[in-house]
This record gives C-alpha cells, sequence and structure tokens, in this order.
C-alpha cells in the first residue's frame, strides 16, 4: 500500500473554506465530513483535512498559528504544465485567495503560490521532466 498523506489544516469557517476549495475543483469524502471537519480529496494518497479551530486544538496543546501573520508551512503540489500552475493560482484568486508573489520562472522550473481564506500557503509548481539544468 502506498503512504498517504493526511495534512490537517486549522480553518474558521468550514463552509466557506468548502466552498472556496470547491471553486478549485476539489472534492470531499462525505465520510469524514461533519460540522468539525472535512476530507478534501488531492489524490488517491493526499488529503487535506480542513478542521475548525476548536476541533483542531483538541489535537494540540500548542497554540495554533494565525496564518495571516505567520507560516505554519507551505503546501507545495504539482501541475502538469505551467498553464496548470495558472490556471489553480487563477482560480484560487477568483475564489478569493490573495497573491503574495508574483509567478518565478526558472526555465526548468515554474512556480506560483497564493493563500487560502484562512492564510494558508499553497504553491503550485511544474518542473520540466528533462530536470534541472547540471552545473
Amino acid at each position: 500500500m502506498a503512504t498517504q498523506i493526511f495534512v490537517n489544516l486549522p480553518i474558521k469557517d468550514l463552509n466557506r473554506s468548502v466552498e472556496f476549495f470547491t471553486k478549485l475543483g476539489y472534492t470531499f469524502n462525505p465520510k469524514f465530513t461533519d460540522e468539525k471537519a472535512t476530507c478534501m480529496i488531492i489524490s488517491d494518497t493526499i488529503y487535506i483535512m480542513l478542521l475548525t479551530e476548536p476541533f483542531f486544538q483538541t489535537f494540540t496543546k500548542k497554540e495554533i498559528v494565525d496564518a495571516h501573520k505567520a507560516v505554519e508551512c507551505s503546501i507545495c503540489l504539482s501541475a502538469d504544465s505551467k498553464e496548470g500552475v495558472d490556471e489553480m493560482v487563477n482560480k484560487a484568486q477568483a475564489a478569493g485567495a490573495t497573491i503574495p508573489n508574483p509567478a518565478t520562472d526558472y526555465g526548468f522550473m515554474y512556480q506560483h503560490s497564493f493563500e487560502d481564506l484562512d492564510g494558508h500557503h499553497w504553491e503550485f509548481v511544474w518542473m520540466d521532466p528533462k530536470g534541472a539544468p547540471e552545473q
């Protein structure tokens, strides 16, 4: 069985977050959805658990980071093309995300990012299958 990843993110408003990520084309597993949380499906092995802040707090004694003021992590997902990167970032911006930086094109790699409604940093990247140039 392939390793699966479940990224847990604290969010303020579950319905608002589901609406936002639905506009980006993501779906949710109803078996793991209630008024406190939902399981957003990225791929067959990647899932984002969106947890309301009070529910998220039950898993840790640490303070929840305000992602509008500090970075707790950066979620980076691959895209099939440069256009795919831009498409996701454009969808996110149209759904209410903020764009902290312009896209960066390294030739062999292209990246662009957005911050979701709760301030979480999402990066989309395309890499040339030929790889980085040799040094």
